[in-house]
């Protein structure tokens, strides 16, 4: 066991080293940006209350009537979501930045650090989204607490904490603008629906899969345009482990598609 163990320790270590020489200065001081430990509690009690704990506390009792704080969380998710786009759009993505392929550049500059305060709010927020799930299990809806969404929310904070670490800025950061576009939309049906119950539509919801389906395929394809070229001077560990995790999240919004809104399912349901 220990001739097993003792390489795979090595590699580990090595990587780990490797990864932390990536750290960015522009964000060394802020709360849990130094060590993962903070971020891995969240998630680790985010997984075992989604999974373990919630359903076992509801397991006798009546679901919450949630409906009153899901329309502020949804309001405040909006806005959030909506202000963090114009962020990225006035700092990075509206102009400066190159879409093809924009360097690490960690000089601190008043716009850099502007933009490196906005990923770690853009870390904040996808902290807060796993209310999504605490949500869902409150309100007894089991169905919805699928893996494809408890890894996707989990993966997010994970994702969102190394973008913090690393690459609070340049060419990584397209993965956030999109997600924050995309978010913007999906939280203002949830805010439009629970305001008006008779405008929620199978139709819709097929739509906003389709986004998110879309935006993984967009991340990937940007990220591999920086791997195929040698001269782009990106974090190239962080663009294949993205461009891996898109490909996964691929696969999994397709198989719910399927299973969601297939030819075989009923119209009406």
């Amino acid at each position: 066991m220990s001739r097993l163990l003792g390489p795979l320790a090595d590699v580990l270590g090595r990587w780990g080293a490797g990864f932390w020489s990536y750290a960015d200065p522009r964000t060394e001081h802020l709360p849990m940006s130094r060590s993962p430990l903070p971020v891995l509690a969240i998630v680790g009690a985010y997984l075992y209350f989604s999974l373990s704990y919630g359903p076992r506390f509801m397991k006798n009792r009546q679901p919450f009537k949630l409906e009153r704080v899901m329309l502020v969380y949804n309001a405040v998710q909006v806005v959030w979501c909506a202000y963090l786009v114009e962020e990225c759009l006035r700092l990075a993505w509206g102009g400066t930045y190159n879409w093809i392929c924009e360097p690490i550049n960690r000089a601190k500059t008043p716009e850099s650090l502007q933009f490196a305060q906005a990923c770690y709010l853009f870390l904040l927020l996808k902290i807060v989204d796993l209310l999504d799930t605490v949500f869902m299990v409150l309100r007894k809806n089991a169905r919805q607490v699928s893996f494809l969404h408890v890894y996707h929310h989990s993966l997010m904070v994970i994702t969102a904490w190394a973008c913090v670490k690393t690459a609070p800025g340049e060419h990584h950061t397209f993965l956030g603008f999109v997600n924050l576009i995309v978010h913007t939309i999906m939280y203002s049906y949830y805010f439009y629906s629970l305001l008006n119950p008779d405008a929620k539509s199978a139709q819709w919801k097929r739509y906003i899969t389709l986004i998110q389906f879309v935006q993984f395929f967009l991340i990937g394809a940007h990220e591999l345009v920086s791997l195929l070229r040698p001269d782009c001077d990106v974090i190239r560990p962080f663009s294949f482990g993205i461009i891996v995790q898109c490909a996964f999240m691929v696969a999994l919004f397709k198989d719910f598609y399927n299973k969601a809104y297939g030819q075989g399912r009923n119209k009406k349901e």
